[in-house]
């Protein structure tokens, strides 16, 4: 491996909070299926995203029951969504930079597929899973606490933006009507148990945003979120 790649890695290592033990492990975490293009022996992250995803939930959780004693059943459920959705964790994985050493074809890179929020929701689930497997439960789960910093102050701008949707249309009806916008599906992608929807936002024909989710209607949101930002770049 290239000097300049493996400092790369360990800078990245540092900003994670974890210095791996089994580098094949960070490798892996850090390949995206598409490497299997270019290099079809390479190991890519998927079945780590499997074990990372049931990793971050059983952080959360614990987290989050020990934060809000009074919260029923289905409140902990809600604020567990939020923190685990696939923008939030895309989110985080561009803090952390993980679209500057995520393994992608170079078909992929050309598209710029390492910045979608796809991949780096899939890469943040692999690095939980990587982590848990190098150094165990205790680690994985100071790791993945220190990522999310603040829970309570990251809920409370969630809740301020739980109907991006609604929000956007309030924004986009005095001036352009009821029916000016509409959510477009641009596509899908990955096995039935793992969905991935890609989705538009259009004000007549112009773009505001678009967002990929688990589902439509988290597409649908993370585009309005999107189209939320542009909105407010271009009305201050």
């Amino acid at each position: 491996m290239a000097q300049d790649t493996e400092e790369t890695l360990l800078a990245f290592q540092d900003r994670i909070g974890h210095r791996f033990g089994s580098h094949r492990l960070l490798e892996r975490s850090l390949t995206h299926a598409s490497v299997q293009q270019d290099d079809p022996e390479a190991e890519n992250n998927q079945r780590l995203e499997f074990l990372g995803d049931a990793v971050l939930q059983l952080v959360v959780s614990e987290e989050l029951h020990s934060l809000y004693v009074e919260d029923r059943e289905g409140e902990l459920t809600r604020r567990r969504a939020i923190l685990t959705r696939g923008s939030f964790l895309a989110d985080l994985a561009r803090q952390l930079g993980v679209h500057e050493v995520l393994r992608v074809s170079a078909s992929e890179r050309a598209s710029r597929g390492h910045e979608r929020d796809a991949a780096l929701e899939d890469a943040m689930e692999a690095l939980a899973a990587a982590i848990y497997l190098d150094a165990g439960w205790e680690t994985a789960r100071r790791v993945v606490l220190a990522w999310l910093g603040d829970i309570p102050a990251h809920l409370a701008g969630s809740d301020q933006e739980a109907n991006p949707k609604g929000r956007l249309q309030e924004l986009v009806q005095p001036q352009h009507g009821n029916s000016a916008l509409a959510y477009k599906l641009l596509g899908t992608e990955g096995p039935p148990h793992r969905r991935r929807f890609e989705v538009a936002v259009m004000l007549f024909d112009d773009e505001l945003g678009r967002g990929t989710g688990a589902s439509k209607k988290e597409a649908e949101e993370v585009a309005a979120r999107a189209a939320l930002r542009r909105w407010a770049d271009r009305h201050g």
